[in-house]
């Protein structure tokens, strides 16, 4: 079962360029089964509640975003996760898409 982000309402601001997904070897990640080059964009998240930065990872071509834009996460997917008595939640999402004629005031 996939939980996908409702991203009405919701202001996402790029905080940070995107950078490769990498393993704990410094590699960086490829998404099973394709093969794609994963990418981590670090966002800031404003809607009627307040704001918050997370990261969220996409796989193929680098997403051509940079600090200060507006975006659209496109299939915006939350996973949950828990290790070694961690947890957490997990941002993925198909794309990252600009908004057009929009900027961060």
């Amino acid at each position: 079962m996939k939980l996908y982000v409702d991203g009405k309402g919701k202001q996402v601001t790029v905080s940070m360029d995107p950078t490769p997904k990498n393993d704990q070897n410094g590699n960086q990640r490829s998404e099973k089964g394709t093969g794609r080059l994963m990418w981590s964009t670090q966002v800031f998240v404003l809607d009627e509640t307040g704001g918050e930065v997370i990261t969220i990872t996409t796989a193929g071509e680098k997403p051509n975003v940079t600090v200060g834009q507006l975006v659209s996460p496109i299939q915006w997917e939350a996973i949950p996760w828990a290790t070694n008595g961690r947890s957490g939640i997990a941002y993925r999402a198909t794309e990252l898409k600009t908004v057009a004629g929009a900027s961060a005031k």
